[in-house]
């Protein structure tokens, strides 16, 4: 597990996400970066990769393991799809090290600023949402 503070507020992780995904004009090429992104993520150990960790309600084999640190949460998750790895390495960025009230109550409005929820298949969005909801569950619970 990474434990790396965050060096941006949530507010610039999201100026940065929303230029970085602007930047492309045709959706493909958002979609490259995206699953770009996802290659990147931390190896997931097997340990963590159980059904606890698992999020339901995805078409994809999806697990998010998530550690309370010094009052921090750290992620790390897998995915057997490589535009899931992407989504869930665009929420790693945004959430990784943050407070669970921070976890909790982040605005999540760059989601629709950065062009991908209009592109991702009904199937995608509802395993996003469920990625979204289980993070976001993990920060309140510990609040």
């Amino acid at each position: 597990m990474d434990y790396t503070l965050p060096t941006k507020t949530i507010a610039e992780v999201q100026d940065d996400l929303i230029k970085r995904f602007t930047h492309f004009a045709n959706p493909k090429d958002r979609y490259r970066y995206l699953i770009d992104m996802g290659k990147k993520l931390q190896n997931m150990g097997e340990e963590f990769q159980t059904d606890e960790n698992r999020i339901h309600g995805c078409q994809s084999q999806v697990w998010i393991h998530i550690e309370e640190k010094d009052g921090r949460l750290f992620m790390q998750a897998k995915s057997d799809a490589a535009i899931v790895s992407g989504l869930i390495a665009l929420l790693l960025q945004f959430y990784n090290g943050r407070t669970p009230e921070e976890v909790a109550s982040a605005p999540l409005e760059f989601l629709g600023k950065i062009g991908l929820l209009q592109q991702l298949s009904p199937n995608r969005s509802t395993g996003l949402y469920h990625m979204i909801k289980r993070i976001q569950a993990e920060g309140q619970a510990r609040v």
